[in-house]
């Protein structure tokens, strides 16, 4: 029998979480304010997300938005937030440091890892921030880290997925390959096709508006000028539902 592709939702709410679970997800990564491309979710999401859950759940360890390269007292943040995640019943963490130069940040991985064990690690898509991938995909090897979640240094992983594939082929049965950005039930078919990842990572979500009736039009929360503040996003079972039967139907 061929090995099942797996797929893990990217939620940042228990409803996103809970829908993802009803969809078919094998797995969820728990974040915080994906407009930022996701930060690292609070005690009480996790939580009580976990009550609701029976799917595994990987939390994503990342201090703030912007770039990769951390300060002392924001890798301080990291460490602490992993214990957390393994006081809440995590069972996994999501991290990702570089250096200055683009290169994987050893050191400070390797003490990320230590202090997520026995958890399952995965390395974000810092990975795609790296300089030379085939270099940072040789360094997280050798951390022992599970799987690289990436999507092959460009915009989408349907757009890198010459070098997705690439990277499959380079990693073996070393460390897992799981594509994501831009991953909807479209193209999750072609992706895993042309790439041959046994992973796969998507939001999968649709908008959802305020039941507020009373709404200021001279002030707005967002800094993000084409964000409303009466609006967001949730994931969708339905979605889920019809990506989890498109890549079934591959096996």
């Amino acid at each position: 029998m061929p090995q099942p592709i797996l797929f893990e939702a990217c939620v940042d709410s228990i409803e996103s979480a809970i829908a993802a679970q009803e969809g078919g997800a094998d797995r969820v990564e728990l974040c915080a304010d994906l407009l930022e491309g996701g930060i690292t979710p609070s005690a009480g999401l996790l939580y009580l997300t976990r009550q609701h859950l029976q799917i595994p759940i990987h939390v994503l360890i990342r201090p703030r938005g912007g770039d990769f390269c951390y300060s002392d007292s924001e890798f301080n943040v990291m460490r602490l937030d992993i214990e957390i995640a393994k006081q809440c019943g995590a069972n996994g963490v999501v991290i990702g440091i570089l250096k200055p130069d683009g290169r994987v940040d050893v050191g400070r991985t390797a003490t990320l890892v230590a202090l997520a064990r026995p958890l399952s690690v995965t390395f974000h898509r810092a990975f795609d921030m790296a300089e030379d991938p085939i270099q940072a995909l040789m360094a997280i090897i050798n951390l022992g880290i599970e799987r690289i979640l990436t999507s092959g240094q460009a915009a989408s992983a349907l757009e890198g997925a010459k070098l997705i594939g690439e990277l499959v082929e380079r990693a073996g049965e070393r460390i897992i390959i799981m594509a994501g950005a831009g991953v909807n039930e479209q193209d999750v078919g072609e992706i895993i096709q042309s790439t041959g990842v046994k992973e796969v990572h998507g939001s999968l979500r649709v908008s959802r508006e305020s039941p507020m009736t009373f709404r200021n039009p001279n002030c707005s929360m967002s800094s993000i000028a084409a964000v409303s503040d009466y609006q967001h996003f949730v994931t969708s079972a339905a979605r889920v539902q019809a990506l989890v039967q498109t890549i079934r139907s591959l096996y």
